[in-house]
């Protein structure tokens, strides 16, 4: 792997939360293929979590990104009350590892920390994250984000936009 993939990967991460932060959702809706699949489980126990989200307990699961537009058009809405107000959110990334795979797609492992404000209160959320990219012209198509949650004792509202 090269030194300037690593570079872009990166930089296409760091846009990713960019466009988050920004709550830019046409913009980082883009960056999922129509058929990706978002996956956030739940722990059975403090070392083990759920890994089929068809037959285990998920915090988040949506076998496609239609599951994403939607929660974008409840925000937008005003239909997810619990997104009145919008939280501002800082998202930070690190420690990014990329494996190429054999059909030319990456597999890209990375930490994420997400704080966050909402309603007078500073929080925070963070874990692991595996992604599963496409190349799509001079970029990436998200097709797989699996993340892991660290902290879930969840003391508010867990939402796409805090991972």
């Amino acid at each position: 792997m090269s030194a300037q993939l690593q570079y872009r990967i990166e930089q296409f991460f760091y846009r990713k939360s960019e466009l988050c932060d920004a709550q830019d959702w046409d913009a980082y809706l883009e960056l999922f293929d129509p058929q990706s699949e978002f996956h956030l489980p739940q722990w059975d126990s403090e070392h083990v979590y759920t890994t089929d989200p068809k037959r285990g307990m998920s915090l988040i699961y949506y076998a496609n990104r239609s599951g994403l537009e939607d929660r974008v058009f409840r925000i937008r809405t005003g239909k997810a009350a619990s997104t009145i107000p919008m939280p501002r959110t800082l998202h930070n990334i690190s420690n990014v590892r990329i494996a190429e795979q054999a059909d030319g797609s990456l597999q890209v492992r990375l930490n994420w920390h997400t704080l966050f404000y909402r309603l007078a209160t500073a929080e925070q959320f963070f874990g692991h994250a595996t992604y599963n990219l496409k190349a799509h012209g001079d970029s990436w198509l998200i097709t797989r984000k699996h993340v892991l949650l660290l902290n879930d004792t969840i003391n508010s509202v867990l939402d796409f936009y805090h991972l």
